[in-house]
């Protein structure tokens, strides 16, 4: 069963119609599958160069400032982090920071960190606006 094709008449420039020619005489190919492919090909190639010129920068510009934005989220939690071991190694409620006060802290930042887990699980904020209590926070 033959695919269904539509005829298509168009003119070409007398060079571009011998180059034509020539390709087609080839036994294995015909001008119209040649035309076919060349015009596929045109579209394809068209439509991701239109794409890449387009979006091509703005992506790329995306992808550099989400990385920046990566770095900084990670350096500020690691310093939060840091700055709560240090906070509660301070407030360990001894005065020289041995090995129990090294293990409270270490409790008590476990406990920290348990917390914040639930707070996230929950949906509430310690800072800025709950979406489930109305924007009051």
């Amino acid at each position: 069963m033959k695919s269904h094709r539509i005829r298509h008449q168009f003119l070409l420039e007398p060079e571009l119609s011998e180059k034509l020619e020539n390709l087609s005489r080839n036994p294995s190919t015909t001008k119209s599958a040649i035309v076919a492919h060349a015009v596929e090909t045109f579209i394809e190639q068209r439509g991701e160069n239109e794409l890449d010129q387009r979006y091509g920068k703005r992506l790329d510009r995306l992808s550099r400032e989400l990385g920046h934005v990566r770095r900084d989220v990670e350096m500020i939690l690691e310093s939060l982090a840091l700055f709560i071991r240090f906070s509660i190694t301070l407030h360990a409620h001894t005065p020289v920071p041995d090995r129990a006060t090294q293990a409270i802290a270490q409790e008590r930042f476990d406990k920290f960190v348990e917390q914040v887990g639930r707070q996230i699980a929950s949906g509430k904020r310690s800072l800025g606006t709950d979406d489930r209590r109305g924007g009051e926070g």
